[in-house]
């Protein structure tokens, strides 16, 4: 999302309203890429089981970096459907981030199957263009995104809350964002955040 700036729009203990809210507003951009991307971090066998149920394809990797005795990085390559929960759980915490088709039923399914750890749903897109206010879409900045359980744009620290984020060009693009957060019955609740 290029250097985008990133507004809190929304802060909510309920996930799926979360969720829906973040929906809201992908259905405002004016063009959206075909792919999501999608994060979550995994911190229990079931967290695991369920996302790989959902995303079976994924790549999955350690969320943090871990080497092997002779110094080079591990890989987390085991069949999960085949494993059982102590083998998998002896690889905890594991993460899935990358880009998947956007459609609704996929996207559904995994902010359902959520567990207690990080996770976030990226739309780019650009927004419409409103020249009587001297606002224009740029594919490069514009995007909407939910983080589960956190609170800051770029996925770190993990908190009780779920935040949606609208992310435009630059400073300029505030009354936008008002706008946006009007849409959903909110409004901007902070300071811009590096996207």
């Amino acid at each position: 999302m290029g250097n985008s700036r990133a507004y809190p729009v929304l802060r909510t203990t309920d996930a799926a309203f979360a969720y829906a809210q973040a929906r809201r507003l992908r259905a405002l951009l004016a063009e959206r890429e075909e792919k999501v991307w999608l994060y979550a971090e995994l911190r229990t066998v079931a967290d695991l089981r369920r996302m790989h149920e959902i995303l079976p394809g994924a790549y999955l990797d350690y969320e943090h970096v871990r080497t092997g005795p002779t110094g080079d990085y591990l890989t987390f390559e085991i069949d999960v459907a085949a494993a059982d929960d102590v083998s998998l759980a002896a690889h905890l915490p594991l993460e899935v981030n990358e880009a998947f088709p956007d459609t609704d039923g996929v996207l559904d399914r995994f902010a359902e199957a959520l567990g207690e750890g990080t996770a976030v749903i990226a739309w780019r897109g650009v927004w419409p263009d409103e020249p009587e206010l001297g606002l224009y879409g740029r594919p490069d900045y514009d995007a909407v995104h939910v983080v589960f359980h956190g609170d800051n744009a770029q996925w770190d620290g993990w908190a009780a809350h779920h935040t949606v984020f609208v992310h435009v060009r630059g400073a300029g693009q505030l009354p936008r964002v008002q706008k946006l957060a009007a849409h959903i019955g909110s409004e901007v609740l902070g300071e811009a955040q590096t996207g």
